[in-house]
């Protein structure tokens, strides 16, 4: 059990902490790294260096990381590769903020592999493992609020992607970076990034990551006001969605996208445009969510309140509402909470 001061006296601590006047000891940096969700450079207002060579003139510890990344085998890779996927599952289900510790370790590693790396046929590989680990830790960055970090991590997987060679990663990286500018209220701009996106990733994408960044555009769309363009989205992504209930692509695993998923999008986009029908495709979607996507579940219920509002529907807008919260209280999500004081606002 941790023991921590009184509540007076960490009043005192929080205002000393916010002044400067004390620093932020590691017992308390861990707690409070959990509960905002930030790094330990982001908590303390610092930088971390790099690492000083141990000897006078660097060499003797540069060749032994290069010599150590020679050793990066594609078993290392693939076990890079789960570690991204057993931190997104956590994310999933728990929310960024408990996660920032080990995200920030695991992408630390591997942008540590790639640096020293020197061939082609050991870079490419952990290029692809960074830049699938580093567009998901710039989503949970957004998450918890923390803008910069997050462009800067979705900057650091389109880097990661290009010199991997895959423009799936690319074009995904790319498009998630555009909510970025929908969040900063540059939606126009996000627009043209998201068109970028599918520019990028040309015709060498699969079907279901097609008919994701068209999904992403009919919503940013939506955002910067583009009705007819939205519509024309939402079109392209029915058109290019694979049949059936399977929702992974298995060419890019952090894509999940289904009939019905797509039907959530769809009630989103057209919530945002203030339609009507939006009510009837997000409700079809809440029916088939999976229980374990806790934050997705969230953003729907924010979505059928705003439906809800946009008829005024009061009763039933202050119930999503209310549910809604409940589930961003557990996964942490600032951006989500953001959203709900917003329609709150409107009740």
């Amino acid at each position: 059990m941790l023991t921590i001061a009184s509540t007076a006296s960490l009043r005192v601590y929080v205002s000393e902490w916010e002044n400067g006047r004390r620093p932020i000891s590691e017992r308390y940096a861990k707690i409070l790294r959990v509960l905002l969700g930030v790094t330990n450079d982001e908590l303390q207002g610092t930088h971390s260096a790099p690492a000083p060579m141990t000897e006078a003139d660097g060499y003797d510890e540069l060749v032994r990381r290069i010599d150590a990344s020679r050793s990066v085998s594609l078993t290392m890779v693939k076990t890079f590769m789960e570690q991204t996927e057993l931190l997104r599952t956590f994310d999933r289900q728990m929310g960024a903020a408990s996660l920032v510790d080990q995200m920030t370790g695991h992408l630390s590693k591997l942008e540590d592999a790639l640096t020293f790396a020197v061939l082609p046929e050991t870079r490419r590989p952990v290029a692809l493992a960074l830049a699938g680990a580093a567009t998901l830790a710039a989503w949970q960055a957004l998450d918890v609020g923390a803008v910069e970090r997050a462009w800067r991590h979705y900057e650091l997987g389109k880097r990661a992607a290009k010199e991997a060679d895959e423009p799936m990663y690319l074009a995904h990286a790319t498009a998630e970076q555009a909510y970025v500018l929908c969040d900063a209220g540059r939606p126009a701009i996000a627009v043209e990034l998201v068109r970028d996106a599918q520019r990028a990733g040309g015709r060498l994408v699969s079907p279901r990551l097609q008919a994701w960044l068209y999904a992403a555009e009919a919503e940013i769309c939506a955002r910067a006001g583009l009705p007819d363009d939205c519509r024309r989205a939402l079109d392209n992504a029915v058109r290019h969605l694979p049949d059936g209930e399977e929702a992974r692509d298995p060419d890019m695993l952090s894509i999940f996208l289904n009939h019905g998923h797509l039907s959530r999008w769809r009630g989103n986009a057209l919530a945002l445009l203030g339609e009507e029908e939006a009510v009837d495709s997000l409700y079809s979607a809440l029916d088939s969510v999976d229980p374990t996507f806790i934050r997705a579940t969230a953003g729907l219920r924010c979505d059928l309140a705003q439906a809800h509002l946009a008829r005024g529907e009061y009763d039933q807008a202050h119930d999503h509402l209310r549910q809604a919260r409940l589930l961003a209280n557990r996964t942490g999500s600032v951006r989500q909470r953001r959203r709900i004081e917003q329609l709150t606002q409107r009740l």
